[in-house]
């Protein structure tokens, strides 16, 4: 059996695959941030994880006896934890969503010419060394998530690199050496599938699991997603739905646009064209908790949302709520609803939000396709997908088709692709993926909702330019 595990941002989902590709077991466990008044602030501790997998591991192993052959660990990204030699964090991760490196991000694009978003991880690393000085110098290791949990496993310190093109996304020893960090805290490169040594006797017995097991390199969550979704061929896309959205879409060719990322695909023939949405999911559990209540179930309020006509009677909303990555790239934009009247109700608001991720896949998908990298489909993965509401919404507006797979925990299917690989059952992850991925359902998208969308997709790019520098203005008001 291969165990695989993904560290999302509100839980850990581990499974357990046969060879072949079956799904024996899955299980999940929720995890939670800190709370902060400070809106660029979001972390978690780290230990959540590892009590998460041990809990997993556990209700695993009263149900299942055959021998665990391979071990792959994903997860969200860019998340950062710094750690000393025996890997234990020294605060609280800085997830992907926090913002607080906002001027070492400046401060390293005046240096290099080249601008990093402050949610990645050298912003980050920067922004300890500067603000958590005691904690930087007992830094043995700048970890994300994956890594900080493979070096729990094994011992063995590594940093998973997507691939070329995405230097500044990681890190590079000129980049590391133009804020004079210390190169030695900054652990290896290395690529998807990498072995990364085995299970320590340490990890084994706290596990409760065999000793000696081999780990292999996963990575980025929206890697194994573009596996787990089989989008490892030309023109096949992925939307990595959940608390926020990757829109990935596989291509022959290199583009360059400061708006997206281009970098190799997992596919290695092949680049992969990503435009990252800071907070679609998250946007909607906003919603859900401060309008319904904590206690309502997603369900329970997509329920009463799906009766709202569509374009929400011409209510806009901007999910801007932690800034946006792709394609405006701005820390300071903030949330809005545009066009409110005394007619509109909470449904008409929390349907917009889903409208709104929409039209911030579209808004992405247009500038690719400024740039010639077209696709008819979205292969859809993430907790979101289990929505039809959503789904539909998400064809009519986009005008692709929506592809959902059998197994929705395309994350950990991912993961499998990898562990197959990494015991040499195939060539390569992407052909595990071509091979093992199937698909369910598809929704088509409907023309004449689409020819309305068309018209609100107007208005809602055209409000962020607006906008931008009320944004910016908001921003520098210091209460």
């Amino acid at each position: 059996m291969v165990l695989v595990f993904d560290i999302g941002t509100t839980a850990v989902k581990g499974a357990l695959f046969e060879r072949d590709g079956n799904l024996s077991a899955v299980e999940s466990r929720s995890v939670t941030l800190k709370p902060s008044a400070d809106p660029n602030t979001h972390e978690i501790d780290p230990e959540e994880w590892l009590l998460s997998i041990k809990s997993i591991i556990s209700g695993f192993m009263a149900n299942f006896q055959g021998p665990i052959e391979a071990i792959v660990v994903s997860g969200n990204g860019p998340t950062l934890v710094p750690s000393d030699e025996n890997g234990k964090a020294l605060m609280p991760a800085m997830t992907w969503m926090d913002r607080r490196g906002v001027e070492e991000a400046e401060i390293l694009k005046e240096k290099n010419g080249v601008y990093i978003d402050p949610t990645f991880y050298l912003p980050k690393a920067f922004w300890v060394a500067r603000n958590r000085p005691g904690i930087y110098e007992k830094t043995s290791h700048f970890f994300s998530c994956p890594e900080y949990v493979a070096f729990y496993l094994t011992g063995e310190a590594a940093m998973v690199f997507p691939g070329e093109g995405l230097e500044f996304g990681v890190w590079t020893d000129d980049l590391i050496g133009s804020v004079d960090l210390d190169h030695e805290k900054f652990p290896p490169l290395v690529f998807t599938g990498h072995s990364l040594g085995r299970v320590t006797a340490t990890a084994a017995q706290q596990l409760q699991i065999e000793k000696g097991i081999p780990v292999f390199a996963g990575g980025p969550d929206f890697i194994m997603a573009l596996l787990g979704t089989a989008s490892v061929k030309p023109g096949r896309a992925c939307d990595r739905a959940g608390t926020s959205e990757g829109i990935n879409v596989c291509s022959e060719k290199k583009i360059a646009d400061s708006r997206l990322l281009c970098y190799r695909h997992v596919a290695r023939d092949f680049w992969n064209i990503t435009g990252i949405i800071s907070t679609s999911g998250k946007a909607l559990e906003w919603f859900k908790n401060s309008a319904f209540g904590k206690e309502t179930t997603f369900p329970e309020m997509l329920a009463r949302l799906k009766n709202v006509p569509s374009g929400s009677n011409k209510l806009v909303f901007l999910p801007y709520l932690t800034g946006e990555r792709a394609p405006v790239w701005d820390p300071r934009a903030r949330g809005v609803f545009l066009g409110l009247t005394l007619q509109h109700g909470i449904e008409e608001m929390g349907h917009a939000i889903l409208e709104s991720v929409g039209y911030a896949i579209r808004d992405v998908l247009t500038v690719m396709e400024e740039k010639g990298i077209v696709t008819d489909e979205l292969r859809i993965t993430g907790n979101p997908a289990k929505s039809k509401l959503w789904n539909q919404l998400k064809a009519d507006i986009s005008g692709k088709s929506i592809l959902v797979p059998e197994t929705g925990e395309s994350e950990l299917t991912g993961d499998l692709c990898v562990a197959l690989f990494g015991l040499g059952d195939y060539k390569t992850p992407a052909e595990a993926s071509d091979t093992i991925v199937k698909f369910a359902e598809t929704y088509t998208p409907d023309k004449g909702k689409y020819n309305l969308y068309e018209d609100l997709f107007s208005v809602y790019r055209e409000s962020y330019t607006s906008l931008k520098h009320v944004f910016t203005k908001l921003a520098d008001i210091h209460p």
